[in-house]
Formats: C-alpha cells, structure tokens, sequence
C-alpha cells in the first residue's frame, strides 16, 4: 500500500509594528517581519510564539498566524 502524505495546511506567520494598538494598522508596510510559510498549525504557533516573546518589550509589535491554506481553498 502506497504512503500518504498529509495534506498541506499551509499558514504564514509575518508581523510589524502598529501604528495604533487599537486596530491593524501597519506602521512601516516596508519593514514587516515575514517568518516564513509552514506546513501546520503547529509548526507556525512555535514560529509564532518565538517572534512575539523576541519583541514582548515592545507593545506596538504583533506578529500573525494566516491560514493560507483556508485562502487557497475557500471550499473547505
């Protein structure tokens, strides 16, 4: 019997300063952070959680989980 690969859920994790706490606004579009795609939820949430305690000292950064994979596919 053939081996299955599991499927891709592909998600991105990139963050940046904001310009405002209040909303999701970028300060400088030029400097964001992309950490890179990851094959699971899980590998990003490490990814994720790495980055954000990096900069916990500055309240302006947030970094984000996109489920690229929810994008690609909006059937599923």
């Amino acid at each position: 019997m053939a081996e299955q690969t599991p499927k891709q859920l592909l998600h991105l994790v990139f963050g940046g300063e904001l310009s405002d706490l209040s909303n999701v606004q970028f300060k400088d579009l030029e400097s964001l952070d992309v950490v890179g795609i990851f094959p699971d939820y899980a590998s990003a949430l490490a990814a994720w959680r790495g980055k954000a305690q990096q900069t916990v000292d500055n309240a302006a950064m947030r970094y984000f989980i996109v489920h690229m994979h929810r994008l690609l596919d909006p059937q599923t």
